[in-house]
Parts: structure tokens; sequence; C-alpha cells
């Protein structure tokens, strides 16, 4: 089976505040490392390896506006090189909410071996993180980002991950049709 993690794009979906219609940080999309590393590449550095394979959907408990840390993942079951966490808190792209859950720096150097990191919010960093932290401590580390994907109906455990980003010269993102197709 094939489930779709993508929010429909349309004219009413929201955006980052101040970002201009025509955005590549839209919906389901992939950060690329020149989005906040001087010289690290467009998004067609990324090998498209690290955006098709094995992934494991992990659902969070935690508060609006809380990061989430290794506490957050204590007992789950992470053996693949994708994950993705489901925080329910950003419910509607529709009704934009400044307070979604967002990732920890303390996750990502407890998150061994992993090529891709995936949330269910607008970005990885908290709304109001003026340097955006996560986002450089990933592309240090040569870790890809998906945002925005909707893990609402999805279970945890594990799936296969779908989600190639376009090849837009120079593009600090790209959009992507992300799907998790089950494992038999």
């Amino acid at each position: 089976m094939i489930i779709d993690i993508s929010p429909p794009l349309d004219a009413d979906i929201g955006l980052w505040p101040g970002d201009p219609h025509n955005t590549l940080h839209v919906g389901a999309h992939v950060d690329a490392p020149n989005h906040t590393l001087a010289g690290g590449g467009d998004i067609t550095s990324w090998p498209l390896e690290i955006f098709v394979g094995r992934c494991n959907v992990i659902h969070v408990d935690i508060d609006r506006g809380e990061r989430i840390t290794p506490r957050h993942i204590e007992g789950k079951s992470i053996d693949a090189p994708r994950v993705l966490f489901r925080t329910n808190t950003f419910p509607d792209w529709h009704n934009w909410n400044d307070d979604f859950a967002s990732l920890s720096l303390d996750l990502i150097a407890a998150l061994k071996g992993v090529v891709l990191i995936g949330i269910d919010t607008p970005s990885v960093d908290a709304f109001h993180s003026n340097d955006l932290e996560v986002h450089r401590a990933l592309a240090a580390q040569r870790i890809a980002s998906i945002e925005g994907v909707v893990l609402s109906d999805v279970g945890e455990g594990a799936y296969e991950l779908i989600a190639l980003p376009l090849r837009i010269r120079d593009g600090d993102a790209s959009p992507v049709r992300a799907v998790l197709r089950t494992l038999e």
C-alpha cells in the first residue's frame, strides 16, 4: 500500500510568515545544504539514494513549542537510516500556528547512522529560532531534512520512503511528493 504524506499545495496553504508565494519551502519539502551552510551545495548536491529506502515513523508525545530530545524516543525502535517524527503539533496547513514542535541538537547527536530526518511541522527548528542551529547541524553532518510531511494517519513502524527532490539548480530547497510504502 502507498500512503501519500504530502499536504496538497493550493493557493490557501500556509506559508512561513514573510516567504513569497513562489517559495521552495512549502508543504513537504527538502532543504539543501546551502539553505544554512555557505558553500554547502544546492538541492541537486544530495545523492538521490538518501530519499528512497527503509524508514521508521516515530510517534512522539510532545507539547506544542517543545523540542524532541532523546528522552522522547526512549524505548522506540529506530533501525532505519531514515526517521520521520509525528508530533501532531501542526495539524492544519491552512491555519498556521507558530508553536509547533521541533528537533533538538541532542536528538540529532543521538541518532547514529541516520541520513535523513523528517518532521510533520514546517521546520526542524523552532519558529522563533534566530540562528537555525538544527538546520546548520544537519547540513554540517550531511543529514537531509524533510519538513512538512503529513503523518497524522500513519502508524508507528517501518516503511519505505520515496521523496525525491526536484532538480533545481542553485535551489536552497525543493518541494517533494513524499510517500510511504508499507513493507511486505
